[in-house]
This record gives C-alpha cells, sequence and structure tokens, in this order.
C-alpha cells in the first residue's frame, strides 16, 4: 500500500531519523532525506555541518536521495525572535515548541508539499492513531509535549516511525542494519542549535542588569544579573549574600520586570488545589476536552502529570489543579492528556 507513495524524512543526522528513513524505506515508501539547515548564532562553534555529513552518509547507506533545505529565515523569525521577545517580557518561552510548529512541521511541510510529497516523517518519539496524537511507547522519550500545536490536519500527512520503540531498541535496529549514527550521542539543548546554554544565548541579545533578589517579607538578600535571564521555580543562576543557618534552596516564585527584582522562596511555587491557570494560544489536536472530566497535564517536560479540569470561560481556557504538583511558568506550555491520547495544550498566562 506504501508503494509510489512519495516521503521526505528530516535527518538531522541522529540515530532516530536515520533509523526512521530505513524504517520507511523497508515498508515500501519512496523515501528522499532532508537535512534542514537552521539560523545559527555566529559565535558560537558551528556544529551543523558534521551533522549534515552524517545524515549524508546514512543516505547514502539506505541508498535514497539526499537534499539540503534552507530554512534559516523561518528558524530564526519563528523561533529566536520569538524566544527572545518572550523573554524580554519577562515570560519563559519553550522554542522547541514553536520549532516544531514553524519550522519541521510548518515551512518543512510547506516545501515538502510543494516537491509532491505525500507525507513528511521526523524522528520524533510519538504515535498517530486515526488524526490522533498519542505518547510513544517509551514513557521515558515520549515528546508529545513539544507536538501540541499540531492539528488533526497536520497529522494527515505526518509519521512517526519509530514512535512503537524504546530507545535501546532504536540503538538496537540501527546497529543491526549497520547505520552509521547507530552509536551516536543524542543532542541536548536548543532546537537545531545544540548545546549552547539558554542564558549565554540571551546574553548577546539582552543586556545584563544587575538587581535585587529579595525574600517573601521584601528583604534583599542576594543580587542577580538581569531579571529576563531567570524562569519560575529556579534555584540557581543568583547569588545570595544573607545567608542563614538554614541551607534550603531558594526558588524564584516572581518576577518584577518594572523594579527588575527577583523574589525567591524556600517554598517551591507550585500551584495550590483548585488555583486557576489562564492559557493562551491553546490547540487542541483533534476536538477539545469535555465538560465535567479531569484530565493529567504537565507544564515541564518530563515533569510528573498532575489532574487538572479544564473549562471556557468568557472565550478564555483555564486549567485548575486537582491534584498534584505544577510549577506554571508563564510562557511556557501547559499541555493535557487522555490516558495515551494528547489532546492539546495552551502557553501559560499565569
Amino acid at each position: 500500500m506504501n508503494k509510489g507513495k512519495k516521503v521526505f524524512v528530516g535527518m538531522s543526522g541522529g540515530v532516530d531519523s536515520s533509523l526512521s528513513a530505513a524504517l520507511l524505506k523497508e515498508q515500501g515508501y519512496d523515501v528522499t532525506g532532508v537535512f534542514i539547515k537552521v539560523w545559527q548564532p555566529d559565535f558560537i562553534e558551528c556544529t551543523w555541518k558534521n551533522d549534515r555529513l552524517d545524515a549524508m552518509r546514512v543516505a547514502s547507506e539506505l541508498e535514497i536521495p539526499f537534499v539540503t533545505l534552507d530554512l534559516e529565515k523561518e528558524y530564526k523569525q519563528g523561533v529566536i525572535d520569538y524566544m527572545l521577545s518572550e523573554y524580554k517580557e519577562g515570560r519563559t518561552p519553550n522554542p522547541d515548541v514553536m520549532c516544531n510548529r514553524e519550522v519541521k512541521f510548518g515551512a518543512f511541510w510547506k516545501w515538502a508539499k510543494e516537491q509532491g510529497a505525500d507525507f513528511i516523517a521526523t524522528g520524533h518519539y510519538a504515535k498517530t492513531d486515526h488524526e490522533e496524537l498519542l505518547v510513544s511507547d517509551d514513557k521515558n522519550k515520549d515528546q508529545t509535549y513539544f507536538l501540541w500545536m499540531l492539528t488533526k490536519n497536520d497529522l494527515e500527512h505526518i509519521l512517526f516511525p519509530i514512535g512503537h520503540l524504546k530507545k535501546d531498541d532504536v540503538r538496537n535496529e540501527a546497529k543491526n542494519r549497520g547505520l552509521y549514527t547507530s552509536g551516536k550521542k543524542d543532542s541536548q539543548g536548543l532546537c537545531f542549535v545544540g548545546t549552547i546554554d539558554i542564558k549565554t544565548l540571551l546574553k548577546e541579545y539582552i543586556e545584563e542588569k544587575i538587581g535585587d533578589v529579595k525574600n517573601e517579607d521584601g528583604e534583599v538578600i542576594g543580587v542577580h544579573d538581569g531579571v529576563t535571564f531567570y524562569t519560575i521555580g529556579e534555584r540557581h543562576g543568583f547569588t545570595i549574600r544573607k545567608k542563614t543557618t538554614d541551607d534550603a534552596p531558594y526558588y524564584v516564585i516572581r518576577k518584577n520586570i518594572k523594579n527588575n527584582e527577583l523574589i525567591v522562596s524556600h517554598q517551591k511555587p507550585e500551584k495550590k488545589l483548585h488555583e486557576e491557570i489562564l492559557l493562551d494560544r491553546v490547540n487542541w489536536v483533534n476536538g477539545g476536552p469535555r465538560d465535567g472530566f479531569t484530565y493529567e497535564a504537565r507544564a515541564r517536560y518530563r515533569a510528573l502529570l498532575a489532574n487538572v479540569t479544564i473549562a471556557k470561560k468568557n472565550d478564555t481556557w483555564h486549567a485548575s489543579v486537582i491534584s498534584g504538583d505544577l510549577v506554571a511558568t508563564p510562557g511556557q506550555s501547559l499541555v493535557f492528556y487522555d490516558k495515551e491520547k494528547c489532546l492539546g495544550g495552551g502557553i501559560i498566562v499565569y
């Protein structure tokens, strides 16, 4: 049934996308490997050329066509500019979510469709079924948290070939096929750009500004280098000068953008039971939540799931915590689940 169906596979030079291309070819698809070249800051070591070479080697091993697609402009505007704008406003964005929406499943699909593609595929740990987005079989690697902006229409032309495999199985399957990338370490950090520390990137575009760290009583107990560089729940990167006999860590619980102040506490900033979370840019993958039902949600990748209810009030979506811990950081994604199904999500306002 797959014979003649044309699929473009986003090949990053890693083992996940390499095996994805191999599996699709074995299933009878007409496979083309595509390395997506994106914008990278000129002050970090260039890594994309090595990654592209690895992807090219695998394409050669599989005897499939290979193309380099330049999406620098789309990535800079849709991901980097968005990220910088959010940080300047005091929010903590999730650039990987926007990378998936704007680049991997936006501009990439638009280009592939123009080339006559029936599908695009990536090495994400996720599954689809009847235009629904499902968690992968490897719960530790599941990446649906970053895919909540996909729609039913998107899923009609997206393939996730390794969503049914565990990470160890992916490496073993790649090794069994003799793929060049079978032993390559997983990439970490910002989508495509790699292991650069986010604060290092931000400080190239946002000026440092020394400010006060205050406790909940308003007492100045330390300093920081700019309120925009911190996120709610963070416990590192600022200096506590007023030491106490209590060595418990301090967590950022609020940010005063106007006065450039961090407010910290020994208490983690979890949302209290029945406390509401206001959401923006909400997307439901395939149908919204049902009234009166309890769902699961997480506000960080791999964070423990909390139980929530979801309601729409005055054209605005709200989530209310029923049980579990949930740190709601403005700018981050709150993603909802109904058992194995990823319902969708939204960006946290407060």
